[in-house]
């Protein structure tokens, strides 16, 4: 039981990574694409050549991020698996667990 909770734990902990990561480069990526609308109408060569360069640049991070969202979501599903594999393999074990952290609950929020 032990073993299925800190791996839930440590499931739930990389998803908030993950999705933190992913809100990070979305924003990046959202000011980038600003930036290249903002300089649209300067002219000359290094321009063009910088805003070429970061329009391939975000195109392949929002690949990436597409990808990263998938294995995400990919991920989230092994644990529910998982974690449905082995409340129907122990079914009394997970009820106790469940009284058990119910009953902390009540007892943590009884004392406010």
């Amino acid at each position: 039981m032990a073993k299925i909770a800190s791996t839930l734990e440590a499931a739930a902990e990389g998803t908030r990574a993950t999705d933190k990561l992913v809100a990070d480069l979305r924003e990046v990526a959202s000011d980038a694409e600003e930036l290249m609308n903002l300089t649209a109408s300067q002219a000359g060569e290094r321009i063009a050549d910088v805003r070429a360069r970061l329009g391939q640049r975000l195109g392949t991070l929002r690949a990436q991020l597409s990808d990263l969202e998938a294995d995400m979501l990919e991920r989230g599903k092994e644990v529910a698996r998982a974690t449905d594999d082995y409340v129907h393999d122990n079914p009394w074990k997970s009820i106790g667990a469940t009284a058990g952290v119910a009953f902390l609950l009540g007892l943590l929020i009884g004392r406010r």
